[in-house]
């Protein structure tokens, strides 16, 4: 995206410029207009999302704990933090929910936090992406989860099956 079309973009309502160009990073657009990331998602084509309340985050967990490596991404306004492999699966424990094995990603997640989960698929970089993200009651992005590429940069086919079996299946 040339600077010229991100300019022009701001002067567009946020659903026009999101129906016209959806590509750029959610968190930047959402700065941009005011509002939180979970806006910015909800003002997405409806084709390009769907939305879920969070009280699936362990069930959808789950089921991505079995598609193999996944790209896990942690983004605040001062960090992108991405890691990749498989997703361990997780138990409650001390209000968390705890994910731990042998993956370099681990951790605790406050589910009762977790307002809406969005299932996005949607241009990133001009080129196609797929990600479950999980927002907080602050509109904010808790983590997101992304379909992996192979090595030519594509995503990664059973991955996009078993991403759109769970998204239809919601």
């Amino acid at each position: 995206m040339t600077i010229a079309t991100q300019q022009r973009d701001v002067f567009l309502p946020l659903e026009q410029r999101l129906a016209a160009n959806q590509d750029g990073i959610l968190e930047d657009i959402a700065r941009t207009y005011c509002v939180s990331t979970l806006d910015v998602v909800h003002a997405l084509p409806e084709a390009t999302r769907k939305i879920v309340l969070g009280d699936r985050l362990e069930m959808i967990l789950e089921e991505v704990a079995d598609w193999g490596p996944i790209l896990f991404i942690v983004h605040t306004p001062d960090l992108v933090l991405e890691c990749e492999g498989p997703l361990p699966p997780g138990s409650y424990g001390r209000g968390f929910y705890n994910i731990h094995g042998a993956s370099p990603i681990g951790g605790h997640i406050r589910a009762s936090r977790c307002r809406e989960i969005a299932f996005v698929t949607r241009l990133f970089m001009g080129r196609e992406s797929r990600s479950i993200q999980f927002f907080n009651f602050d509109g904010d992005t808790m983590f997101k989860i992304f379909v992996r590429r192979d090595e030519n940069r594509n995503l990664v086919a059973s991955q996009v099956a078993r991403f759109d079996s769970l998204r239809a299946g919601l």
